[in-house]
């Protein structure tokens, strides 16, 4: 199912061929159907998959992390971290397919803000922790910074996509995050 993932990722819902789902599964046409029913539900499983290991990744993060805050930076940082920015310009399977379908494909819609909602509940959490541990200014409204953080971190993954330097891109995202969550 990774290669399936990967190779949806990397040419989008409609520039991925059945013969390259063929070759990315190692099944037959006919088995690939049996399994999965037609492209639309294979990627759409996809989809659920990662989205959920990403929600499961980000609340252990938060879990286990000696500080909320290194959660957040991650969160922003890490899509834009890459210094050669070839991640950056991979971009975010979710984000990519909600670009490309939402308008067009309810349940990518759905999706979308089914995931979005999730992530943004842990970001509220460890907004309020870092709150807590000092790192945030109690004064930050836990609910609309979460919001915001999301926001800017899916421009960065936009701004990355379409090949931004990613030195300029870690310096939008640092200076997000100042201005977001200002200390105590």
């Amino acid at each position: 199912m990774a290669a399936v993932q990967a190779t949806f990722w990397d040419n989008g819902y409609a520039g991925t061929s059945l013969e390259d789902l063929l070759a990315a599964s190692g099944l037959g046409k006919g088995s690939l159907y049996g399994a999965f029913g037609d492209k639309r539900s294979l990627f759409l499983r996809v989809l659920r998959e990662y989205d959920e290991a990403n929600d499961r990744m980000l609340r252990t993060w938060l879990e286990q992390a000696d500080h909320a805050i290194d959660v957040i930076r991650g969160f922003v940082t890490g899509p834009v971290r890459d210094p050669g920015g070839e991640q950056a310009r991979r971009g975010c399977l979710l984000a990519n397919t909600a670009m490309e379908l939402s308008v067009s494909t309810s349940e990518v819609a759905a999706e979308a803000r089914r995931s979005y909602a999730a992530t943004t509940s842990v970001l509220v959490d460890a907004i309020r922790r870092a709150q807590r541990e000092g790192d945030i200014a109690p004064h930050v409204d836990p609910d609309g910074a979460a919001h915001a953080v999301l926001s800017g971190q899916l421009g960065l993954i936009v701004l990355g996509r379409v090949g931004q330097d990613p030195a300029a891109l870690l310096i939008m995202a640092d200076t997000l995050l100042d201005g977001l969550l200002p200390q105590s």
